[in-house]
């Protein structure tokens, strides 16, 4: 052999044993030896930080099949028929796929916390039940400007001609299907007379999503006046389990999302004032600087206004609140004594 044949296979041994003593020197170390390189003043080795020993370590969430649904649930006071095999199968299919999707259902839960509260004082103010405020979820995902393929706008998706119905404004510049206030009146509105035609909530929540006629031809052609009996569109069929699925997850993040009530998103503190534009239009960049706010803010505090400015007349928009002396923010400041 000569000397540069054994050169070259003296290096490829040596590779090899590098090789092979990476993967040992990593599988022999435990979860206590996972240690920074180096060592503290007093010679011991410095921790990992909290977050790095756990990836990659023991699963820190139980498995999805851990969670089941309870064996009797209400809606709106009504009981689900769980017992019936295919209601059940229905329901679970909802349940688990936003289980999932656990960040997305992450924020969903947090987001309650600014979108529910409106919500919950109207349901309340006409006499219907909480749960109604579930659709909210299905419906948007409590996005304000929430916008479908079928025109459909706003937290509670109107179209356009049911918009019209129940008197949400809707031009150029201005879409009050997107302002949670005035679309959740038009709602109870819509959900009431719903549920005065149906009799119960179940089909009501079916129509609302599918449209009245539909609703009640599909039951008279199936001869069935129950709702978990129909036959109808895929989405018609998922929306009310989706709905009561929500309800189960989203009313107890905490146990199913580890989402405790304090971490859900406040109620923003505003507060409604009158703007009077005598020219042709005014940036919302102006009117945000005049109440001592700015433009995104303003945009996302009003979701209804479509265009960057407002028109001339008298509107009405939220703005932050401001302090008891009515004084934007910066004039508090100009009105201090020198």
């Amino acid at each position: 052999m000569s000397r540069r044949e054994w050169i070259a296979r003296s290096r490829s041994l040596l590779a090899a044993v590098v090789l092979l003593a990476v993967p040992l020197a990593t599988d022999t170390m435990s979860d206590q030896d996972q240690t920074v390189p180096g060592a503290s003043a007093s010679g011991e080795p410095v921790p990992l930080p909290p977050e790095l020993v756990r990836y990659g370590g023991a699963r820190s969430r139980p498995f999805l099949s851990s969670y089941r649904l309870p064996d009797t649930i209400t809606f709106a006071d009504s009981p689900v028929p769980l017992n019936v095999w295919q209601v059940r199968e229905r329901i679970e299919y909802e349940f688990y796929r936003l289980l999932e999707g656990e960040g997305d259902s992450i924020i969903l839960a947090k987001r309650t916390g600014r979108c529910f509260p409106p919500a919950e004082r109207q349901l309340a103010e006409a006499g219907l039940p909480d749960d109604l405020k579930f659709i909210l979820l299905v419906e948007s995902k409590c996005i304000s400007a929430a916008y479908s393929r079928a025109k459909a706008s706003g937290p509670w998706q109107f179209v356009p001609s049911t918009g019209r119905l129940f008197s949400l404004q809707n031009n150029h510049w201005k879409d009050d299907r997107r302002n949670l206030e005035l679309s959740t009146e038009a709602a109870v509105k819509f959900l009431k007379r719903l549920h005065d035609i149906f009799g119960d909530w179940f089909l009501a929540i079916a129509a609302y999503n599918a449209g009245e006629v539909h609703i009640r031809k599909a039951m008279r052609e199936q001869r069935v006046d129950d709702y978990w009996k129909l036959h109808y569109a895929t989405e018609t069929m998922r929306y009310v389990p989706r709905i009561i699925a929500s309800k189960e997850i989203f009313s107890q993040p905490d146990k199913y999302l580890g989402v405790a009530k304090a971490d859900l998103y406040p109620p923003l503190d505003t507060e409604v004032v009158t703007v009077n534009i005598k020219e042709d239009r005014r940036h919302l960049a102006a009117v945000a600087e005049q109440f001592g706010t700015y433009f995104l803010e303003l945009k996302l505090l009003n979701p209804e206004i479509r265009k960057d400015y407002l028109p001339r007349g008298t509107h009405q928009i939220k703005i932050p609140r401001r302090p008891d002396n009515g004084c934007p923010m910066p004039c508090e400041k100009a009105d201090e004594p020198r």
